[in-house]
């Protein structure tokens, strides 16, 4: 089964968030970068479907040359080919993301069984890519999964609802949205990042087509929790005050 994994370069989770002055983008002048989670296990499931069935696995990522890098990261982690839909600094929306992917799968010789994507990016949770994909190539699509089995030529999904989960059946081609902890993603050596830097990396240059009707006002990032620390006392001589804040604690509950 061929499989394209679609991944995204996204700041470190765990970063602080420092915007430019316009409040119109990170500044990311400091930040470090890496692949959205969900796609990282998206990308993984991918690559263990290839393995399994005797295809192919292919990451794919939108975005500046910059992004190279996380195709590096996806060859490394053993995806068979990458490519990168190069655009310029300006942060594309999800539909004309979407109406990129869905050109490139369209117009590319190859054909993809079973296109993987993360339920949200890491940094926009915009939830909208996958399903755009699949509406504007006619394929049936589900998200927030956490399970993939596959059967031939047909993917069961099941994503975790009420307590309980739900199951899908997809003839394929299908698009399938998947959540972190659909599996644990695998660290690549260092002899795997080495023969990736020599892989080539298929390049194109989509142009937005101006779809998505949303315009960005402004960012806000979220308020700062400084916190403070208050020292109890050292030893036994600090109990008293530690039942005393816990009585608090229970008088307000």
């Amino acid at each position: 089964m061929d499989t394209l994994a679609c991944v995204k370069r996204v700041p470190d989770t765990g970063a602080k968030i420092v915007l430019t002055d316009d409040q119109r983008a990170i500044d990311t002048s400091n930040l470090g970068f890496t692949m959205s989670p969900h796609e990282e296990c998206g990308l993984e499931e991918a690559v263990q479907i290839a393995q399994d069935t005797g295809g192919t696995a292919t990451a794919l990522t939108l975005g500046t040359a910059e992004a190279d890098e996380q195709l590096r990261t996806a060859l490394a982690m053993q995806a068979d080919e990458a490519v990168l839909l190069e655009t310029e600094e300006r942060e594309w929306g999800p539909l004309d993301t979407a109406t990129a992917i869905a050109d490139y799968v369209r117009e590319t010789d190859d054909e993809y069984d079973l296109l993987l994507f993360g339920t949200e990016s890491a940094d926009n949770g915009n939830y909208q890519v996958p399903i755009h994909v699949a509406t504007q190539l006619g394929l049936p699509v589900v998200t927030a999964i956490k399970h993939i089995e596959v059967e031939d030529d047909t993917v069961v999904a099941r994503r975790e609802a009420g307590g309980g989960e739900e199951v899908y059946e997809l003839e394929t081609p299908a698009v399938v949205g998947v959540k972190e902890g659909l599996n644990e993603p695998r660290y690549p050596s260092m002899r795997s990042k080495m023969r990736a830097r020599q892989q080539e990396v298929e390049q194109h240059h989509p142009e937005p087509g101006g779809r998505d009707r949303l315009e960005m006002v402004r960012l806000e990032a979220p308020e700062q929790d400084e916190g403070t620390a208050e020292i109890l006392g050292e030893g036994p001589e600090a109990t008293p005050r530690i039942v005393e804040i816990l009585q608090e604690d229970l008088e307000v509950l």
